[in-house]
């Protein structure tokens, strides 16, 4: 089973696979209950840039993220044959990432030193922030280093469940309701966690901003 996971922060991923892709996952899920290691492994593949960008967005270490990513494809295929289809199996197996990353995020005492290298939260996607740095001025590409490390610092001070909620609907580009799905939750509170953390973001970076 194929459980590599690439060491370098994807940039936000394509939308989930059309609805036409539906039939075909659920096939490779069926066969893969069977004991079809292949049809599971091409579930890995679809999924594992997606899951490792969620997770390092959220640990901010490539370490932890490629160790939490290969343990969650190692759960989800032990725990296949409890998977009832009730969700898609994009949704379970994102369930299964998150809760391993949030129980990992608690358990963790001291917190994470990161590098500059490590600092490479998409800001360059945010057109609200972009937008606040001129495109004209020569400083722009410096400014912009420097905005993507306040804003990781940022991140990191957020709570778990902040922090995953800007994951997924800044970071992946999922919808609420794909997110309340994923975090359990309705999609009125996955809205207002979202705003929360937006807020809290703003707050953290206002001497920057200024």
């Amino acid at each position: 089973m194929n459980t590599h996971v690439l060491e370098k922060a994807p940039a936000p991923p394509a939308a989930l696979p059309p609805a036409n892709d539906q039939q075909e996952e659920q096939q490779r899920v069926k066969l893969a209950k069977n004991g079809d290691l292949e049809a599971y492994d091409e579930l890995v593949r679809r999924y594992q840039e997606r899951i490792y960008a969620t997770i390092y967005h959220m640990t901010a270490n490539h370490e932890d993220a490629n160790d939490l990513a290969q343990d969650t494809f190692i759960k989800a295929y032990q725990a296949l044959k409890s998977f009832k289809g009730d969700s898609s199996f994009f949704t379970w197996v994102y369930r299964i990432a998150v809760n391993k990353t949030i129980n990992f995020l608690k358990q963790r005492k001291n917190k994470t030193h990161m590098s500059l290298n490590d600092l490479d939260f998409n800001a360059e996607h945010d057109a609200d922030l972009v937008a606040l740095i001129s495109e004209k001025t020569p400083r722009r590409e410096v400014n912009l280093i420097e905005l993507q490390e306040k804003l990781n610092v940022a991140m990191q001070k957020l709570s778990e469940v902040h922090r995953l909620v800007v994951t997924l609907h800044d970071v992946q580009g999922l919808s609420h309701e794909e997110i309340g799905k994923i975090m359990d939750c309705n999609t009125g509170t996955v809205r207002s966690r979202l705003f929360y953390a937006r807020q809290q973001l703003q707050a953290y970076l206002s001497d920057y901003l200024k």
